[in-house]
């Protein structure tokens, strides 16, 4: 039902490309959304948490001894409020191996038009077909106190909008000879 509809709106917007269409219908189609419960945002922190993360950061880590691990944990059954807890060696490497994925395995895994193979050429040709026009990013100048001193003012001159440094900041490439 859920892709027959897309098809239709697809359709409804004089998408005429049929091989992007009958490709549509090549695979099945399995669709589980429901709403999000706090909203697009709490959706984005919880996904946050699991996707570029360990298992266990080095800042939660309290003590290494002998014979045991001391580490932090927030306890949800009671408010959230923060515990230590104490496991051997052989019980906390068990549980860390638990978080490590089998080979060729990902975290997250984009399908359909999101997918790897999407992103390189047929989503643009796709956004451009349907006239999307992506919003212009406006560099503006943000003022906020400083987090360590909180009395200072910080300035923000750049920021990034996609990994890495802008390309201006890059030098230009230097051909040394070689003898």
């Amino acid at each position: 039902m859920f892709r027959a509809k897309y098809v239709q709106q697809l359709r409804e917007r004089k998408i005429t490309d049929k091989l992007l269409i009958e490709s549509l219908f090549q695979k099945e189609w399995v669709v589980y959304a429901k709403r999000p419960f706090g909203g697009p945002k709490q959706v984005i922190e919880y996904l946050g948490r699991y996707t570029h993360k360990v298992a266990i950061s080095n800042h939660r880590l309290q003590e290494v001894t002998d014979m045991d691990v001391a580490f932090s944990y927030k306890d949800y059954r009671e408010q959230g409020i923060h515990k230590t807890m104490r496991l051997s060696h052989r019980e906390f490497v068990r549980r860390f191996a638990q978080h490590i994925l089998p080979l060729r395995f990902v975290r997250i895994r984009h399908y359909g038009i999101l997918s790897s193979t999407w992103k390189r050429g047929k989503l643009q040709a796709l956004q451009s077909e349907l006239k999307v026009k992506r919003p212009e990013s406006k560099a503006k100048t943000l003022l906020r106190k400083c987090p360590c001193c909180k009395t200072g003012t910080m300035i923000t001159i750049e920021v990034f909008g996609r990994r890495g440094p802008p390309e201006k900041y890059f030098m230009a490439k230097q051909t040394v000879p070689v003898n």
